[in-house]
């Protein structure tokens, strides 16, 4: 097992990090000294240096941040609920139930992301469903606003065609601050809408799971004493949880910050570099661009990424004791 891992997985991670300190076209041998070295400066192009590659990093991280936001959240609120209602014992169908929810996760995503595209194009189902209670939908994945600029230009609060000077002077990146807190564009948020919907199965079968191995005795306990379902799933059914939570969140996020194939089918960036996504722009930089470098070097920055907010839920979810007092 250890050669295989070592062979497939990190022989690969070794090779790619030494590419990403190389200026390689993908036409030689990069270990062979025909590419040539340039250390660092790939990845000082995309975090330092003003330009259009670190622009468009800039906004690949904003759209994945806003994706990651919404996405983990959404799914993981829906999974539990989900996984709480095909639990209960006295619920009929349970098992048709659970294949029901469960049965988009095993559907292959190229051929999920082609039904929506037609069902959120412009003369759609959900259009057509929108107009019949007298809404007009949008032209979902030609639709570059964002939501949240969109929303509080509504509300009369923010002009989105002249925002204030205090968010529109100021860069980060690249991008104004206006730019980062506009929120996801339209055409993001039906991919935040794939995503929950195909993933939430997955996460459901994993709490499931997780509900069914808290003891019966605890919870006959807890009833006797008079606790209602709030404070059921408050005091006992939640805190049983903390473990597999953690487990949902980190594949969650992880997935979130990895996603490709949705992008890849269902716009490539467009409309407007609103769907852009980190792993999409490493892999165009590498194979449309012909950067290999470059393209290595947003993966090992994706890969930090990862890492760290991994680790930062680890310790947001981590057991907390009680304090030990002070002796006096």
């Amino acid at each position: 097992m250890v050669l295989i891992l070592g062979l497939f997985l990190v022989l690969p991670i070794l090779m790619a990090l030494w590419v990403s300190l190389l200026d390689w076209d993908g036409q030689s041998n990069p270990f062979t000294g025909q590419a040539k070295f340039v250390g660092l400066d790939n990845y000082r192009t995309l975090l330092t240096e003003d330009g259009l590659d670190r622009t468009l990093f800039a906004t690949a991280l904003r759209n994945n941040v806003y994706y990651v936001a919404l996405t983990v959240p959404l799914q993981t609120g829906l999974a539990l609920v989900l996984a709480l209602i095909v639990n209960q014992r006295l619920l009929r169908a349970r098992g048709a139930l659970r294949t029901t929810f469960f049965f988009p996760s095993v559907t292959s995503s190229i051929a999920v992301s082609t039904v929506f595209l037609f069902l959120f194009q412009g003369s759609g189902a959900v259009n057509t469903l929108l107009s019949w209670i007298g809404v007009k939908g949008p032209n979902w994945f030609a639709d570059s606003r964002g939501v949240l600029s969109t929303l509080l230009g509504g509300l009369g609060i923010v002009d989105p065609d002249r925002p204030p000077g205090v968010l529109a002077d100021h860069s980060f990146m690249g991008l104004s601050w206006y730019e980062w807190l506009s929120g996801p564009s339209v055409a993001m948020c039906t991919i935040i809408l794939l995503a929950v919907w195909t993933t939430s199965g997955t996460f459901m079968l994993i709490f499931l799971a997780a509900l069914q191995d808290i003891p019966r005795e605890l919870e006959e306990a807890a009833a006797i004493e008079g606790v209602n379902r709030r404070q059921m799933l408050r005091h006992i059914t939640l805190p049983a949880l903390r473990p597999v939570l953690f487990l949902v969140l980190t594949l969650g996020t992880i997935a979130t910050w990895q996603v490709f194939d949705q992008v890849y089918v269902m716009g490539q960036g467009a409309p407007g570099n609103t769907t852009l996504t980190p792993a999409f722009l490493s892999y165009s930089t590498a194979f449309d661009d012909a950067d290999f470098g470059q393209g290595a070097a947003i993966a090992f920055i994706l890969l930090a990424l990862i890492l760290l907010i991994t680790a930062l839920q680890r310790w947001a979810l981590r057991e907390r004791g009680p304090r030990p007092g002070r002796n006096r």
